[in-house]
């Protein structure tokens, strides 16, 4: 599994949540909503500087983004894509099958 943060996606990271180097950013299942990949359940994140069991990680600018091995399931065999919608000043998720 693979995870993918557009340079939009980025900048909005920095300006909106004002992430720095250093920060980590952990996505996890949440118990509501939907999403593609898992009925019931929908993605968030928070920044936590203390991951467990790092999984996959994308690393911009001294910034990680990561998921932990306990929350690999929601993600159903599929690449997390973070990009930004202008529209609703907002980041978006898409999600790809993972090609081995």
């Amino acid at each position: 599994m693979d995870i993918v943060i557009s340079k939009s996606a980025l900048q909005w990271f920095k300006n909106e949540v004002e992430l720095k180097a250093g920060d980590k950013v952990k996505f996890y299942p949440k118990v509501y909503g939907n999403s593609p990949v898992q009925e019931g359940f929908s993605l968030g994140f928070t920044v936590d500087n203390e991951p467990i069991d790092i999984i996959t990680k994308f690393e911009a600018e001294g910034m990680w983004f990561y998921i932990e091995e306990r929350d690999l399931w929601f993600f159903n065999g599929h690449d997390l894509h973070v990009g930004y919608n202008e529209e609703i000043d907002e980041v978006e998720y898409s999600y790809t099958k993972h090609e081995e």
